[in-house]
């Protein structure tokens, strides 16, 4: 058996003995036949980015094969605020690779990732996942090259203070219990991630260990691997999900928040995003070496940098976690393995194919992966962010780079080697917004960019950028300085944003 399915720990994987992408609605009805699943659960993402659900009682196979195959009407007004409840009416219809046992259920319940589709049956033009796939589709007709994409998934865990094996402020990284706390949380939301399908690279500790009166708070991280863009959004939002009740059971407050007290570490979104053709990393040279269409990608982010703020910053905490001489980046940048650019290049693996073979002299196998490890990291983001339009804004940045006459020379000229925090003054770069309002107004001097190709719909940049604009956050951070009870209320207010 190919060991991609006798390793998958999917559990329909292993079962119907195929890749999600090849289920199949026959294979989703013998699943349920074979394995007494009694409900089907369909699961969508709202215009607020988090997860919706429709359960469903199997009455037989009749009714079940129908609603896997004609889907279930919704209110779209409740869940856009973009729909005219005039004509609020929606379909959501099961994507079949998404599929996945239901780990919290008590009753066995199988759930379907969904898409919407209009009166009309045609896709949604609002939607998010829509607006992903059309991203997507877009970069592959005009291009001939695919977007695979992962994210770093950072958030805290609160509970009363441990004075066995105290944790260390600000000292987390790595950490491992009993000095760190929570490990078994984690670890178990990655067993549960992955029998759902997530496709995780690994998990740890973070830096963030905050002390507050008789209350700890212990920052973890679960990164993925590079998967398609569009699967890739669906498994953020699953894990989100998945941690969220794994914290629930155990009686814990979970928050993906960009700020959960102010003073300390705030938890991020990376993004780490290539271009994949015919099985070829296309960052890469022969010699591993980032190439001319890496750089003009990179030029196409750094460009439309300011209005990405719009997706992956959606809250006024997030420009409390985005402020100067901080390791979240302000200042528009790249560079390569520095953590103090917006864009960073991580350390690949080029040359160091002896290590191996240091580290353990018996090994004599000789290994060899065509497909380069080289990825490029966007580092603005967190966990307010509408995952899906956050990776079709990168889609459409890295078309724009790959497009535009000017974007390699403006990737040459951000392009920096030194840590930013320490020559700010001296490098001269463009900036951040520094609130929602103006990554509102940068968002709409950009629409151009983003409506091009019929990507983001009109009324999709409309309404972001005015609720963004609504939060008239301007100086924030200078107008609440020193007034700790008001910035406690206003991150509270925040703390399970996305």
């Amino acid at each position: 058996m190919d060991s991609q399915i006798s390793l998958n720990p999917n559990k329909l994987v292993r079962f119907l003995k195929k890749r999600p992408e090849e289920f199949t609605k026959k294979d989703i009805i013998h699943f349920i036949e074979e394995n007494e699943i009694k409900m089907l659960n369909f699961r969508y993402v709202g215009g607020d980015g988090k997860l919706k659900i429709l359960n469903f009682v199997i009455n037989d196979r009749k009714h079940l094969e129908k609603i896997l195959t004609t889907g279930e009407r919704v209110d779209g007004s409740s869940l856009f605020s973009y729909v005219d409840p005039s004509a609020s009416d929606l379909y959501v219809v099961p994507r079949y690779r998404t599929a996945f046992v239901n780990p919290f259920s008590e009753i066995p319940a199988l759930d379907l990732l969904c898409s919407y589709f209009d009166k009309n049956g045609k896709p949604l033009d609002i939607a998010p996942e829509n607006i992903l796939k059309k991203a997507h589709t877009a970069l592959k007709e005009k291009t001939g090259m695919s977007m695979e994409a992962l994210g770093e998934l950072e958030f805290y865990v609160s509970s009363e203070l441990d004075k066995i094996c105290p944790i260390t402020p600000q000292k987390g990284y790595h950490e491992s219990h009993p000095f760190a706390k929570w490990e078994m949380l984690r670890t178990e939301a990655m067993r549960i991630i992955s029998e759902i399908g997530g496709k995780i690279k690994y998990g740890h500790s973070e830096v963030g260990n905050i002390v507050s009166g008789d209350w700890e708070y212990v920052q973890h991280e679960i990164e993925f691997l590079p998967v398609d863009v569009e699967e890739a959004a669906d498994q953020l939002v699953i894990a989100k999900w998945v941690v969220r009740e794994v914290a629930y059971k155990l009686g814990l407050e979970v928050s993906f928040a960009p700020k959960i007290i102010v003073g300390h570490a705030g938890s991020g979104l990376h993004i780490h995003f290539r271009l994949v053709k015919e099985g070829k990393n296309m960052l890469v040279d022969e010699k591993g070496f980032l190439n001319e269409t890496a750089k003009k990608m990179i030029g196409g982010v750094l460009e439309m940098a300011p209005s990405l703020t719009a997706f992956g910053n959606t809250v006024p905490t997030s420009f409390l976690r985005l402020v100067p001489h901080q390791e979240a980046p302000t200042n528009i940048c790249w560079g390569d393995a520095n953590r103090s650019v917006l864009v960073r290049v991580p350390l690949g693996w080029r040359g160091v194919s002896n290590m191996i073979y240091d580290a353990n002299p018996q090994e004599k196998e000789p290994y060899n992966d065509p497909m380069s490890n080289q990825t490029v990291e966007l580092r603005s983001a967190d966990g307010s962010a509408n995952v899906y339009l956050l990776l079709a804004g990168i889609t459409t940045a890295a078309l724009r780079g790959l497009e535009s006459p000017e974007s390699l020379k403006l990737a040459e000229k951000l392009y920096v080697s030194v840590d930013v925090g320490k020559h700010q003054e001296g490098l001269n770069l463009p900036q951040l917004p520094a609130s929602c309002f103006e990554g509102g107004e940068k968002l709409l001097e950009d629409r151009a960019l983003y409506e091009k190709y019929e990507i983001f719909p009109a009324k999709i940049i409309d309404g972001l950028a005015e609720n963004l604009k609504a939060f008239d956050d301007q100086h924030l951070s200078e107008n609440l300085f020193g007034d700790g009870d008001k910035l406690k209320k206003l991150v509270d207010k925040y703390l399970h944003c996305g």
